[in-house]
């Protein structure tokens, strides 16, 4: 039973470090532990009450629940390593009975104190191996809460992409809202490249959402800065330059945007809602459902 305790910690340490590993160098991988619990926290949030605020907060919950499942995998497994040790492996301060502490939750007191660094208090390692393992546990520890701020420094830049794209198209749509000045107007040579301006950063977020996933549940809460809010109105200039009355140059950009929009709103589909539409706009909108868009 000794040996099936240390090797189901053994696995769980296994699939934290592997799951973080796969978030921060390799988000194609298999480690699915941060992706289904972000989905859970994204689910759980829209359904409950108030879903229209907590709906918002989907992304930050996501992560916060994400590191906590880390830090409980971590914790979890390095103390049913030490489980089959208690006892006898371990000094006991001279007030408590050790044969009072040789349960689970001895063995969980003694990781948690390793993975945090606090020190040994009233129990401490007294075999070499346990020694040794104490120090390990603390530097997994500070891995984990590196992992975990350099996690959260990469995902923000990815946000700041999407979200000031969606405020230049918002103003582009303004603008000719407003000043009754269509960009079919302009010169080609202007709106060939505005819309090559627009497709380089439309792929910049399809990407940032294909190596962060996480930033897709992280909705804003102004809808100038909201892509799905801004979509459809790319969508809309994209069509209108691939009409036969522009210049081939302001036609051939306007088919990489379109071709850009349908790799968003295909990848938006396959990664994160499940729409079975097929269609650009079917698929956009399943994109903006899940931002709560029809709600604001």
């Amino acid at each position: 039973m000794d040996i099936l305790w240390t090797a189901l910690g053994v696995a769980l340490i296994g699939i934290a470090l592997r799951d973080i590993f796969d978030v921060l160098f390799h988000p194609l991988g298999r480690g699915m532990v941060a992706r289904k619990v972000v989905r859970a926290v994204a689910w759980l949030a829209r359904k409950l009450p108030r879903s229209g605020t907590l709906g918002l907060l989907a992304g930050p919950l996501g992560y916060v629940a994400v590191v906590a499942t880390w830090a409980s995998l971590l914790a979890v497994g390095w103390a049913l390593v030490f489980l089959p040790q208690m006892p006898d492996g371990f000094n006991f301060d001279p007030g408590l009975n050790p044969a009072e502490h040789t349960g689970f939750l001895d063995a969980l007191y003694v990781s948690l104190v390793n993975l945090t660094s606090l020190g040994y208090g009233d129990i401490s390692p007294a075999t070499p191996l346990l020694r040794v393992l104490g120090p390990v546990e603390t530097m997994f520890g500070l891995g984990l809460l590196t992992a975990s701020i350099s996690w959260l420094i990469s995902i923000y830049p990815a946000l700041s992409r999407r979200r000031s794209l969606a405020y230049e198209i918002s103003l582009l749509r303004a603008a000719e809202a407003e000043d009754d000045l269509s960009l079919d107007a302009l010169t080609p040579d202007v709106t060939e490249r505005l819309l090559a301006e627009l497709t380089s950063r439309l792929v910049a977020v399809e990407r940032d959402l294909v190596h962060f996933p996480i930033s897709y549940y992280f909705s804003a809460g102004d809808p100038r800065f909201s892509l799905p809010v801004a979509a459809p109105y790319l969508l809309e200039i994209a069509r209108r330059g691939m009409n036969e009355a522009q210049s081939k140059i302001v036609r051939f950009r306007s088919r990489l945007l379109m071709q850009a929009i349908d790799d968003l709103a295909k990848t938006t589909a396959a990664q994160f809602h499940g729409s079975g539409a097929t269609t650009p706009e079917e698929l956009l909108r399943g994109y903006a459902r899940d931002h709560l868009v029809h709600e604001r």
